[in-house]
């Protein structure tokens, strides 16, 4: 905690528009995971439900609504199914856990939303992020979410700009350039002259 005794906190707009970035990131990934498992699906049962034979297809109005209960039991029958339920555990807490924790680890402290805003997360216990620390930091968002926005908020009145996820991983989110000074400081020492 002395070590980063004096280094610049990150903004809040930055630490805001870093979140955005990494959540536009996940969300892509998301999209990627769920084409692929609805293919596989696809591919596994033999339905192709863009592909309408002419009997299916509605010629008028009466026959659309005709199929709109077909529909919405379909997709329900799909939701209630062990791929629809897998799919949605996948899309609510794997791909984040894995965006924001994994990548978190990985980048020493940098998602690619915070390499871009030019700031990083720092242990306040361990010399570099576990992967550990990065997964409960990565659970905080929802924590932070799950008080309906109040953990975010939180930067506001925690002395040293902490939110939810920050506490719970024990983690602070410092400037790049304030990161790189203290890693400088570390790596030459002030040496008192000789006596």
């Amino acid at each position: 905690m002395l070590e980063l005794d004096g280094i610049p906190l990150a903004g809040f707009w930055r630490r805001a528009f870093a979140f955005a970035i990494d959540g536009l990131l996940a969300l892509i990934l998301l999209s990627v995971v769920v084409s692929a498992v609805v293919t596989g699906y696809m591919k596994v049962t033999g339905e192709n439900p863009y592909i309408a034979t002419p009997a299916k297809v509605p010629r008028s109005e009466a026959d659309l609504e005709k199929l709109k209960p077909t529909v919405e039991k379909n997709s329900q029958e799909f939701a209630e199914s062990r791929t629809g339920r897998a799919l949605k555990l996948t899309q609510e807490i794997v791909i984040p856990i894995l965006y924001f924790g994994v990548l978190l680890w990985w980048g020493n402290g940098r998602t690619p939303g915070k390499r871009l805003m030019k700031i990083r997360v720092v242990s306040l216990v361990h010399r570099h992020l576990s992967l550990w620390h990065s997964v409960e930091r990565a659970l905080g968002y929802g924590a932070a979410a799950l008080e309906g926005g109040f953990g975010f908020v939180q930067y506001f009145i925690h002395p040293y700009r902490r939110c939810v996820q920050d506490r719970i991983a024990e983690t602070i989110v410092v400037t790049e350039a304030g990161y790189q000074a203290m890693q400088h400081k570390l790596e030459h020492p002030l040496v008192p002259d000789g006596e």
